[in-house]
């Protein structure tokens, strides 16, 4: 493939996956007119997934062990590094209709101080996710977690915006890891994932480091579904693994300290006061 030969490159981390899903999912991505190549790359012991690579649009590819999220998807995007205008980190669990992603790329086209957007997200009841955030305090993470009432719902309405109006087109500084779609250039002037976090916490810094060079927009006329479920609050092996890249994140850019930090969100909720309702 030559440079630019792809309009969009899709990278896929799969462990364990639901079949059924994950085919809902590659339905989705391949009904449209996009010159496009989807890796999957599969975290799983086993090589099920496999059997859904019978399309020359998919390149599979099998690890002897979990990974990890992060460095799931650094090994697609070694291999599209200029090789496509737009990349999308997509969850298995994730499906929309056809022509979603071309109404997302051509408003990328459109606005090309944008490195990363995220559509609007509902959950497959046609509920709303609450997936635009600010950049997280230790609060937000411990205490929510922790579910200690009125502390953790009112840090929660303000960490998740929930006040802001979620039909409108913004920045945010902090957009969820399940659909991340990315201008192809983020990747030589911001790098990939931190592999330093196994699961979670890595679309939190991947995009707190965008949004030094571009916009991190939330796109709600586009419109996608996520069916998802809070592992962490089942798995205690799970919720371990939040603390564990909590305690990464926070160490890397600053537990109570962080001007940086305060000055994002501080713009953030300045530029969406006049939209919150």
């Amino acid at each position: 493939m030559t440079n630019r030969d792809l309009e969009l490159s899709v990278s896929v981390v799969t462990y364990k996956n639901n079949l059924e899903m994950l085919k809902k999912l590659l339905y989705s991505l391949t009904r449209n007119n996009l010159r496009l190549k989807i890796f999957i790359i599969d975290n799983s012991p086993s090589k099920d997934i496999e059997a859904l690579s019978d399309n020359d649009k998919i390149i599979y590819i099998h690890n002897h062990s979990n990974i990890g999220f992060g460095a799931g998807h650094n090994i697609a995007i070694r291999r599209i590094a200029g090789i496509s205008r737009y990349h999308l980190v997509v969850n298995p669990d994730i499906y929309f209709e056809e022509g979603t992603l071309e109404k997302i790329s051509t408003f990328m086209e459109n606005h090309p101080d944008i490195g990363l957007l995220m559509p609007k997200v509902f959950y497959p009841d046609g509920s709303l996710q609450y997936l635009c955030r600010l950049l997280p305090y230790p609060l937000d993470l411990f205490l929510c977690k922790f579910r200690i009432p009125f502390i953790s719902q009112y840090l929660s309405s303000i960490y998740e915006l929930k006040s802001a109006d979620y039909n409108k087109i913004q920045d945010i500084p902090y957009l969820s890891g399940c659909f991340m779609f990315l201008k192809n250039d983020v990747f030589n002037k911001v790098g990939s994932f931190d592999e330093r976090f196994f699961m979670y916490f890595e679309d939190v810094d991947f995009c707190r480091r965008i949004k030094k060079q571009y916009r991190t927009v939330y796109y709600p006329e586009a419109v996608i579904y996520h069916g998802y479920e809070q592992g962490s609050d089942k798995d205690i092996r799970l919720l371990k693994e939040i603390f564990c890249s909590g305690i990464k994140y926070f160490n890397k850019w600053g537990w109570f300290i962080d001007a940086e930090r305060t000055s994002i969100n501080k713009e953030a909720l300045a530029s969406l006061r006049p939209n919150l309702r």
